[in-house]
């Protein structure tokens, strides 16, 4: 029989969690403050990042008529949710997420779980600047968690970055009642559009704030759609296809990585070509691939660059020789530092990397879309 002290030991490890089987491992709550907290539906007022109105699931990347059209593997990362992200206005002392993601690998061995499957949270200053304020660090599918508190009095806008390589089944954002919120509808103009692989999709980016194009769309202050697949960024025209049906700002090129020379030399005029013609007035940017941090110890991958590199050069040249206007053209040597310590694995960016590559798309995209 379980004596006095041992019984009054045991009930007190099971109110902090720390006997197996607790709830606290099931589910990530925080335990609901008072007063109670009042939550709102994000498909309420709508998703930005998103290109199409009628996919499979809400959060889905891609139309649901995609699916048979692009191949599988584009298809099941479509159902991600990177670069989506939601903005609302409130004078919460506190802001609090309920949500869920569809898979439950919540990290992935070279990136964490607050990239993989987080959310982020930003908050706009005084003067109009977007300074990063917390992050939502997962530890189960369905979280319903405090994303902040102790918020200084007033009220201001915030964003909100959806999980980078998992999809999402549904988000609320609560504060406590009696504050005021205000939902911010995604914006209508036209957005940057990334087309890429891996990189783009946000590897290995520690928050879902931190990859490039979410960087970039909040210094040019633009609605981004990222339309990055892990390995399958291949400059296919299935892809091109519903590229081509978006009202993009710029559409940004970036798949040397996924791919070899002959292929680019291959790929890359049909797929300019097939962009211009349903969107004659849209800036294009190519891109190289980043080198490899140990690209110098490493012949075949210096020979990889050389090869990849040449032939979208040499697309590059040709569309210009052809009259091709508004074609620009990124070197990859500028996406990363000379140091090689800005990658988790010699392919991936860190987030330094991530704001080096920022730093090199920047002017690029500025001048593009005339704002150099």
């Amino acid at each position: 029989m379980m004596s006095h002290v041992d019984r009054r030991r045991f009930l007190g490890l099971a109110a902090s969690g720390l006997l197996a089987g607790s709830a606290r491992i099931v589910r990530a709550d925080d335990k609901p403050p008072k007063p109670a907290i009042q939550w709102h539906d994000v498909r309420d007022w709508g998703i930005e990042g998103k290109g199409w109105g009628e996919t499979e699931k809400y959060f889905d990347r891609l139309p649901a008529r995609a699916k048979g059209k692009v191949r599988d593997a584009v298809w099941g990362l479509s159902r991600h949710s990177a670069g989506m992200l939601v903005r609302f206005t409130t004078d919460a002392p506190e802001i609090w997420a309920d949500y869920a993601v569809t898979s439950s690998r919540l990290a992935m061995p070279h990136m964490p779980a607050t990239g993989v499957s987080g959310l982020d949270l930003y908050a706009e200053d005084e003067t109009g600047t977007w300074r990063w304020l917390s992050v939502v660090r997962p530890t189960a599918q369905a979280m319903k968690t405090r994303i902040i508190s102790g918020l200084a009095p007033g009220e201001r806008n915030y964003t909100a970055y959806l999980p980078l390589y998992n999809g999402t089944e549904y988000l609320k954002i609560g504060v406590p009642e009696g504050a005021r919120f205000t939902p911010i509808e995604p914006r209508t103009e036209p957005p940057l559009v990334f087309y890429g692989t891996s990189i783009t999709h946000g590897a290995c980016a520690s928050r879902t704030g931190m990859p490039h194009p979410a960087i970039l769309g909040r210094r040019l202050n633009k609605p981004v759609i990222n339309l990055g697949f892990s390995g399958n960024g291949r400059m296919e025209a299935e892809v091109g296809e519903f590229l081509a049906e978006l009202n993009a700002a710029a559409y940004v090129i970036d798949c040397l990585p996924n791919m070899q020379g002959p292929e680019v030399a291959e790929r890359t005029e049909p797929l300019v070509r097939q962009l211009r013609a349903a969107r004659p007035d849209v800036p294009i940017l190519l891109v190289e691939d980043r080198t490899y941090a140990n690209t110098p110890f490493l012949p075949a991958r210096q020979a990889r660059h050389r090869a990849s590199r040449a032939a979208l050069r040499s697309a590059y040249e040709s569309l210009v020789s052809d009259g091709m206007k508004s074609l620009s053209y990124l070197p990859g040597e500028a996406l990363l530092g000379e140091d090689r310590e800005d990658t988790t694995d010699g392919s991936h960016p860190n987030d330094l990397g991530f704001y080096r590559q920022a730093n090199a798309f920047e002017p690029a995209l500025r001048q593009l879309l005339g704002d150099a």
